[in-house]
């Protein structure tokens, strides 16, 4: 008799097997409640947030709430229906493609109506099966599995390490040489997990040597980094040399969707080639409408993107002071490294939470390796020095408790 099927699908042989039994609604799955931003209710009782990426603090902007509003109350989300090749297309995809290229400094954009897909079915559409492709292996899960639906030749090169990329960059021309394919290199603007950016200006300088084109998808840059907010491109000087430029709306833009800005004819071949687009209902107007308002605020965002830094940086050295280890990235995102069991871990995340009131993404194998958890917080411009005073007391507690084997009696 054949096995079956649904004898695989029980939680308990997920990715997430260690946690999620256990774990399901407090370490997995939490519920956060009340007005977004650095003050929100959990089990309960109000806590200092850090782990949500809104960094401009867009998602309770008064003239964001005022467009928004104004958007649902003359269209549905069903407006327009139908994929926008069929019958879901406006003017105001095209008046948002248009100032989301010039923002990125492209030729042409195409909307995507969530990043995730965007990035895998981008990928898709851009490679055939005589391409190389050669990506950072920390890469989001949307890059890899846009390279998993690769036909051809792909690789990873170890993070950030540009003298391994290299040697990919050689093997990969002997392969094309007889493909008559290309090479694509993928990296991100800013890893989300570690916070550090992607070395884009080292591989893009690698472009004339090689031959390759580049795809980067940055998600946690876009908005944030830049003199204009342009993104980690922009930032490290290097936006001119990004050949696809991927990013979303659900982080500085506090909303849903994402874009692609990429010469013209690349952008017009995707329109009717990104399978996630082709064959998916079209950007509803309300989020249209909204993204154009959030846009026209990032580019008005030097103030708030001035107070995002400032807060960052603060909590990052204050962090540091107090002894912990936080990486060496430099973005919004600050990772608090320590090394402990899974049973301490969630000891130690119930003690953050519930004494010390602060609530911030706790990580764990697969994403880190074992041994380690990851606490990851985002600064965002509306947090204010008090919760960053109360968020490194609190980090310094937790440590030193560690440290005596606290957590480790009470398992």
């Amino acid at each position: 008799m054949a096995h079956d099927l649904l004898d695989n699908l029980h939680i308990s042989k997920g990715a997430f097997s260690e946690v999620t039994e256990k774990g399901h609604g407090y370490i997995t799955f939490p519920k956060l409640k009340g007005e977004l931003g650095p003050r929100m209710n959990f089990n309960g009782h109000e806590k200092t947030v850090w782990s949500l990426n809104d960094y401009l603090g867009l998602a309770q902007h008064p003239e964001v709430l005022k467009t928004d509003a104004a958007a649902a109350a003359r269209f549905s989300m069903a407006y327009p229906m139908g994929s926008r090749i069929m019958s879901g297309h406006q003017d105001e995809h095209e008046q948002l493609e248009h100032a989301l290229a010039q923002h990125a400094g492209k030729e042409a954009a195409i909307l995507f109506n969530f990043g995730y897909p965007g990035v895998v079915s981008s990928i898709d559409a851009i490679l055939s099966r005589k391409d190389v492709v050669i990506y950072d292996e920390e890469s989001h899960a949307c890059i890899i599995d846009g390279v998993r639906l690769h036909l051809g030749k792909r690789m990873a090169f170890k993070h950030n390490d540009i003298d391994h990329l290299e040697k990919q960059l050689i093997r990969a021309q002997e392969m094309v040489k007889a493909t008559g394919g290309g090479i694509l290199v993928i990296s991100e603007g800013v890893f989300s997990m570690r916070g550090d950016q992607g070395k884009l200006k080292e591989i893009a300088a690698l472009k004339p040597k090689y031959g390759f084109r580049f795809f980067i998808d940055d998600a946690h840059g876009f908005g944030v980094l830049g003199k204009h907010g342009a993104g980690t491109a922009e930032a490290q000087g290097v936006q001119d040399d990004i050949d696809f430029y991927f990013a979303t709306f659900a982080k500085a833009m506090a909303s849903i969707g994402g874009f692609l800005a990429a010469k013209a004819h690349v952008v017009k071949y995707l329109y009717y080639n990104a399978r996630s687009q082709v064959y998916a209902k079209s950007l509803p107007m309300i989020i249209t409408l909204g993204a154009l308002k959030r846009l026209e605020l990032i580019q008005q965002g030097d103030e708030a993107r001035g107070r995002m830094w400032r807060n960052a940086q603060q909590l990052r050295a204050g962090l540091a002071a107090a002894g912990l280890s936080v990486g060496t990235g430099h973005s919004p995102i600050t990772p608090v490294y320590l090394s402990c069991s899974l049973e301490e871990a969630a000891q130690l995340l119930y003690d953050l939470r519930e004494h010390h009131h602060i609530f911030c993404s706790g990580v764990v194998y697969p994403v880190v390796p074992k041994g380690v958890i990851l606490f990851r917080l985002v600064a965002t411009a509306r947090h204010t020095e008090a919760d960053i005073a109360d968020t490194i007391k609190a980090f310094r507690a937790i440590h030193q408790r560690l440290e005596a084997g606290f957590y480790k009696n009470r398992l």
